[in-house]
């Protein structure tokens, strides 16, 4: 007898449909799974046979096979443990297997039975609401899936216990509630900024319209702290935006205890971010900070100090709204419709253009200054291109150090002394001139 849960299998924000499949027959005894499993899939056969022994139950001494149903798509994520757990047990005849047929199951399994938060939830309520069933789903992510549909039905249970005392009528278990995460009560706001009417005027316009936005000026001038404030002049989430960017960071296991936020995303990531984080990849191809910051802001500071290939990474992102990580066996897209706010400073030390820093300089600058402030820190680089290296702001410039004395020989002469005179070739002295005659 073969018994059948279905959960999923996820490709960006999509879930895929999977079909657990559990067959306990005769054989030499062994627990094995097969479909394309990775490490953390092919490791819940501890996990599973831990919790169904602190459950009260144990494997049959026989030979039980878990296929996981397309077996051309890769099954990734510990959320399998539940599923095969759920499934071997009607095998067992310790749950109604007809039940379990209107259910999609994810979750993850500890050793002493209970169901432990996985990331994705919300995208597999959405997909298990498509097919018209029901969702199981842990306890500490039901207030998440409760997002999905105020009519689906949603299980949320703390351990396999009580799963299977809801099954026999002992326990009913209720539907979870949405919730949302409180603001906290103290935030960057543009109000606070004293000054600045320019910068603020320019914020304002960006946030009215959308536009990206690249602020240049000296260390201390507030360009991150008027980037910060952005999002609190920016209108609140729309349903549909908040169920976007919240599948988004569902898939990411950014949600705390299941609660969505209304506040738009701002995300800041460091200059020394690598391609992967920021445009997002890896061997599960999760989504960066391009797509974690979809429908808010994405702010990078010190611009120039980016590498230059991450750089013409989001080149494709900023245009299309999509970031598309394609992989040997497999295909995944985010969302990353962003707002891009930009902070440099004008040169490498970021005195460019002040009176003091030029005027001590101008008389100090070498030919070739293009070391001491290259190409791209200048003021005419553009993002996503290579300009030509204009001359450099004066500030950057250092003096060449002089050449120390050397002796005669090519030795550096010590600190204060004298180098010895050059000397001279011995000659032969003058001839005389003869006398004259008496």
């Amino acid at each position: 007898m073969v018994s059948r849960v279905t959960t999923v299998a996820f490709q960006g924000i999509e879930a895929q449909p999977v079909d657990v499949q559990v067959q306990i027959g005769p054989g030499q005894v062994a627990f094995t799974i097969v479909g394309l499993p990775d490490k953390a899939v092919g490791e819940s056969r501890e996990r599973v046979r831990s919790a169904l022994i602190a459950s009260g139950l144990s494997l049959p001494a026989k030979r039980v096979t878990v296929n996981l149903a397309p077996a051309d798509l890769p099954k990734e994520g510990s959320h399998f443990d539940l599923p095969i757990a759920l499934a071997l047990m009607a095998a067992m005849g310790a749950l109604p297997a007809a039940e379990l047929e209107r259910y999609v199951v994810l979750g993850e399994l500890a050793l002493d039975g209970t169901i432990s938060a996985v990331a994705g939830v919300l995208p597999a309520a959405i997909g298990a609401n498509t097919l018209a069933r029901c969702l199981i789903c842990p306890a500490p992510c039901g207030p998440e899936a409760a997002w999905a549909d105020p009519e689906m039905e949603i299980l949320a249970p703390v351990s396999l216990i009580q799963l299977a005392n809801h099954f026999k009528g002992t326990q009913i278990l209720s539907r979870p509630q949405p919730k949302l995460s409180a603001n906290p009560s103290v935030l960057p706001d543009l109000s606070e900024v004293r000054g600045q009417e320019s910068a603020k005027r320019a914020l304002e316009i960006a946030a009215a319209g959308g536009h990206n936005l690249l602020m240049i000026g000296p260390p201390g001038a507030g360009k991150s702290m008027l980037a910060t404030r952005l999002p609190s002049i920016l209108p609140p989430l729309s349903p549909r935006e908040l169920l976007e960017v919240s599948m988004i960071a569902s898939i990411a296991g950014e949600l705390a205890d299941g609660k969505l936020s209304e506040r738009r995303p701002f995300r800041a990531p460091h200059h020394s971010a690598s391609m992967a984080a920021l445009v997002g990849g890896g061997i599960r191809a999760r989504p960066g900070e391009v797509s974690l910051a979809h429908n808010g802001v994405l702010f990078l500071d010190e611009l120039p100090e980016f590498q230059p290939q991450v750089l013409d990474g989001l080149r494709q992102p900023l245009e299309s709204g999509e970031t598309v990580i394609v992989r040997a066996n497999h295909r995944t897209s985010y969302p990353s419709r962003v707002q891009l706010i930009a902070a440099m400073n004008p040169c490498r030390c970021g005195h460019a253009g002040e009176p003091a820093m030029s005027a001590g300089a101008a008389s100090a600058a070498p030919q070739n200054t293009r070391r001491a402030c290259p190409a791209r820190c200048s003021t005419g680089w553009t993002f996503g291109s290579r300009c030509r290296p204009s001359p450099p702001p004066t500030c950057c410039a250092r003096p060449r150090p002089k050449a120390p004395p050397r002796s005669p020989s090519g030795s550096p002469v010590p600190a204060g002394a004298r180098p010895s005179a050059t000397p001279r070739s011995a000659s032969p002295p003058a001839p005389m001139p003869p006398p004259a005659p008496g």
